[in-house]
């Protein structure tokens, strides 16, 4: 942990803080060969644009009106693409409908009466599950605002989420994209797939697990707070904080004015950048990296072994640089 006062070193010999105060950046690779970042794919809005411009081709081909509970749960299981978005508050003030529509391909062979839509009044859950509706399908859901989600696409099937408000969101894919968009918070326990995107405006973004190819999160105004993280990421926050409690994989991270708090459970690139705040990096104890860390001021924990540095003044702060970090355990 690391705080901002003289003894600002605490905890037990299993992690070895390095702090960058008023932020500037802090660097980590390993200290073998340098793992390249991959080429960079289509990125998920890209991906995004080409879907709904294949979207916008469909046709609807049949709708299901459901009254609901506002306060249920919406669970797919889907081998196409699925998106989710609030009902509409001026037409259903009451919230308590789910819309849903399939949309196709006039002319294709998609089995209309293999995909099931129904709700459940006991346990105030909406199902919509097919596993053989055509992939070149895709589903259309509209749910009250406050619909807990449970959603599972198999093959290429994506899924887009946008302005949920629930308490549980669940999103898993086997090869297509998840993108989540809210304006408020957005708490999610499990988010497994190839790639994924999830932004907000404001309120806490946080997220439990993310099992993916690479990951992109952002927030204009809140924190980000990350749990065990698997895969590439870039995650960025204007104005509020970032905490990552495990990383395995290539991390970029950037805040203006917050501070980054990140452990780094097996070492990949690691590029960390607050303009106006701190960095902590915390790592196990058999951590060996190249490290590059400048700050206006750098406080490494005694306990942790810098062979080949050097320190360089620079403006009003100093670089730190180093080959080898290896941290002895007392």
């Amino acid at each position: 942990m690391f705080v901002p006062s003289p003894g600002w070193w605490r905890g037990g010999p299993q992690l070895g803080p390095l702090g960058v105060w008023a932020g500037l950046r802090a660097a980590l690779a390993p200290a073998a060969a340098s793992r390249a970042r991959p080429a960079r794919p289509y990125s998920l809005l890209e991906r995004s644009s080409l879907s709904e411009s294949t979207i916008a081709r469909k046709t609807p081909l049949k709708e299901w009106t459901l009254i609901v509970n506002p306060f249920g749960r919406l669970q797919a299981r889907l081998p196409c693409d699925i998106a989710v978005r609030p009902l509409d508050p001026y037409h259903y003030p009451d919230a308590d409908r789910v819309l849903v529509t399939v949309s196709g391909v006039e002319g294709g062979s998609l089995d209309l009466d293999s995909i099931h839509v129904r709700y459940d009044e006991t346990l105030k859950q909406m199902a919509i599950i097919s596993d053989s509706i055509d992939r070149q399908a895709s589903v259309e859901v509209k749910v009250p605002l406050k619909f807990d989600l449970n959603i599972r696409t198999s093959g290429t099937g994506c899924v887009k989420v946008q302005e949920a408000e629930c308490d549980d969101c669940r999103i898993e894919t086997e090869q297509g994209n998840s993108i989540v968009q809210s304006v408020k918070t957005v708490t999610i326990d499990k988010l497994q797939g190839s790639s994924v995107n999830i932004s907000t405006e404001d309120g806490l973004l946080k997220a439990e697990y993310l099992y993916t190819e690479s990951s992109s999160l952002s927030s204009a105004a809140g924190d980000i707070t990350l749990g065990s993280i698997h895969g590439d990421l870039t995650v960025h926050s204007k104005m509020g904080n970032i905490t990552i409690d495990s990383l395995n994989g290539y991390l970029k991270a950037s805040t203006h004015q917050g501070a980054v708090d990140v452990y780094v459970s097996q070492m990949g690139n690691v590029d960390l950048k607050s303009h106006k705040g701190s960095i902590t990096i915390k790592v196990p104890s058999s951590l060996k990296a190249h490290l590059q860390l400048s700050g206006s001021k750098v406080d490494v924990n005694p306990e942790i072994t810098l062979q080949e540095i050097s320190e360089v003044p620079k403006d009003n702060g100093i670089i730190i640089n180093g080959k080898k970090v290896t941290f002895f355990p007392s």
